[in-house]
C-alpha cells in the first residue's frame, strides 16, 4: 500500500466532516512511496526519526509539527541548519511524514482522549454530556498528581491553588486545550460551568486559568490545576492508536516510538 491509500483509509475511519483548512497533510515525502511499516509518535523529532529508520519504518504518522510551527510552514526556514540538517536526515532514510491532529481530534471518540482515558483507567469515570470531564473517587490534589505523575511518565508536575484541597470532579484539558481554543475564557468557563475541583491540562497561559485558579484559592475556594505538559498529556494517544492502525493494516508492521518529555528539569537542592 502506498502513503496515499494508508492516509485515505485512515481519514474514512475517522469519518469526520470535511474540513476547509487543516493542518492534517503529508509533511515531507511522496503520496506514491509504498509503506514499508508505520510508526506513530507525538512528533517527529531527530530521534524519532533515527529510530523510525531502523524499525524500517517509512511512513510515520506525527500528531504534531515536525517543522517547529503549528502549520509546518518552511519559508522562513530555507537558510537554517536545523532544519536543513533535519531534512537531509529524512531524505537519507526517505521517511515520509503525515500530521494526524485535526482528524484524531475529531474523531468520535477523540482518539488523543480514547488512549489518555486508557492508560489511566478512567473509562467508567469520564462524564457522559462532556468528554473533557471525570467524576472520580474522592483524592487528595497531591495523590492525584502522584498517580498521574505514575501512569503517564511524569518526571514533574506543577499544581496551582488548593494543593491541599481534595479532588472529585476533575476537568482534563490535554496538550494545548487549556490555552481555550482560540477563547482564552474557555477553561476558566469549564471550571464554572461544570464546577470542578481541578483542571489537569497539558499547558498554560500564567495570566488565564493559572491566574484564574490562583485567586479561586486566595478566595478560600476548592479549586487547583495540575500542569503536566503539553507531550505528557497527548502522547499516550499516539500509543494507543497502534492497535486501532493494526486492525485497518494488518499485512503493515505498526510501532509506537516515543518522543518524550523535552525537557531536562533542575529542581534547586533545599
Amino acid at each position: 500500500m502506498n502513503v496515499k491509500t494508508i492516509v485515505e483509509t485512515i481519514l474514512q475511519k475517522c469519518n469526520v466532516p470535511p474540513m476547509e483548512q487543516t493542518c492534517d497533510q503529508l509533511i515531507v515525502g511522496d503520496w506514491n512511496a509504498e509503506v514499508t511499516g508505520i510508526a506513530t509518535t507525538f512528533m517527529a523529532t531527530v530521534d524519532v526519526i533515527k529510530e523510525a529508520a531502523a524499525k524500517g519504518a517509512n511512513l510515520i504518522i506525527t500528531h504534531e509539527p515536525t517543522f517547529f510551527t503549528g502549520w509546518d510552514k518552511t519559508e522562513w526556514l530555507k537558510d537554517d541548519p536545523v532544519y536543513t540538517g533535519k531534512q537531509a536526515l529524512i531524505h537519507q532514510h526517505q521517511i515520509n511524514i503525515w500530521r494526524f491532529h485535526d482528524h484524531m481530534h475529531g474523531s468520535t471518540p477523540d482518539l488523543i482522549y480514547d488512549g489518555l482515558i486508557r492508560e489511566l483507567g478512567w473509562e467508567t469515570y469520564q462524564n457522559a454530556d462532556d468528554k473533557h470531564c471525570f467524576t472520580i473517587p474522592k483524592i487528595s490534589v497531591v495523590d492525584l498528581a502522584e498517580f498521574l505523575e505514575e501512569r503517564l511518565q511524569v518526571s514533574v508536575s506543577r499544581i496551582v491553588g488548593a494543593v491541599n484541597g481534595s479532588v472529585e470532579r476533575v476537568g482534563f484539558l490535554v496538550g494545548g486545550g487549556s490555552l481555550g481554543l482560540g477563547r482564552e475564557e474557555m477553561p476558566m468557563e469549564l471550571m464554572n460551568k461544570a464546577n470542578l475541583d481541578t483542571i489537569v491540562c497539558g499547558e498554560i497561559l500564567e495570566w488565564t486559568l493559572a491566574a484564574y485558579v490562583h485567586d479561586a484559592a486566595q478566595l478560600a475556594m476548592n479549586k487547583s490545576l495540575i500542569v503536566l505538559g503539553h507531550n505528557r498529556t497527548e502522547e499516550v494517544g499516539m500509543k494507543h492508536i497502534v492497535s486501532w492502525l493494526q486492525a485497518l493494516f494488518p499485512k503493515i508492521p505498526v510501532d509506537f516510538i516515543e518522543a518524550g518529555d523535552p525537557f531536562i528539569y533542575h529542581v534547586k537542592p533545599l
